[in-house]
């Protein structure tokens, strides 16, 4: 197994075999709590236009968060806290964000796509040890999908160091990680959209069991639940 790493929108359009989408603060983390509380339907897509119309077609709601977009915009905001106090059960959710949900759309020579981020690292490596492709490639899809981010390239690293039996400190990845630029958001008291929590919820590791797959659907990406393969070792 060739397990490789790229970054950004331009990493996910040339990633091949298996390709796990990385985008921890906070797209790939909140589609965990999304599916784990209950949606009845989660579909990403690459625009706020295009998540209307295909909430409007499917009696859904538009989740998530974009620079050009003001939060009040939204039916539900880019945060796994503010969703864990949400009640959406059997809700149809359209997920669009500045980078993780598009990678998730660009990725077309890919065999297949799953979401990662440290809340279900393992899962991820479970998932991939039991497929066994032949590549694997890491997308740290970085800040608006243009620029690197610590956060996500460093999750990156730490599913292809357990993929390869390296050894990874949490601990100390966790505490780096609160004092980089893009967790500035979650320690601002004017950003009502960016709870402190959240950077808690992201770095809560390992808290799902789950995979989330890709699943082609017209104008977006259905992610579906699949479970971590029992019986694998990290």
């Amino acid at each position: 197994m060739i397990v490789n790493v790229v970054e950004c929108l331009s990493g996910a359009q040339r990633a091949k075999g298996l390709v796990v989408i990385v985008d921890v603060f906070r797209s790939t983390t909140l589609g965990c709590f999304l599916v784990a509380g209950g949606a009845a339907e989660y579909i990403v897509t690459d625009s706020f236009e295009r998540a209307r119309s295909m909430a409007a077609e499917r009696g859904g709601k538009v989740i998530g968060e974009l620079v050009d977009v003001p939060p009040r915009e939204f039916d539900y905001l880019n945060s796994p806290a503010l969703i864990e106090q949400a009640d959406i059960r059997g809700e149809t959710l359209i997920h669009v964000t500045n980078a993780g949900t598009r990678g998730l759309m660009v990725c077309t020579d890919a065999d297949e796509v799953i979401m990662g981020s440290f809340v279900n690292a393992q899962a991820v490596v479970d998932y991939v040890r039991a497929r066994n492709p032949e590549v694997v490639t890491l997308v740290a899809m970085g800040t608006g999908g243009v620029m690197r981010a610590q956060e996500d390239m460093m999750c990156a690293m730490y599913i292809k160091n357990e993929l390869e039996d390296y050894p990874n400190s949490f601990k100390t990845l966790k505490k780096f990680l609160r004092d980089v630029d893009t967790a500035a958001k979650f320690f601002d008291d004017a950003r009502d959209d960016c709870p402190e929590e959240d950077f808690e919820l992201c770095m809560d590791l390992d808290r799902f069991d789950f995979v989330l797959k890709g699943e082609p659907v017209e104008g977006g990406v259905r992610l579906v639940k699949a479970a971590a393969p029992q019986g694998e070792t990290a």
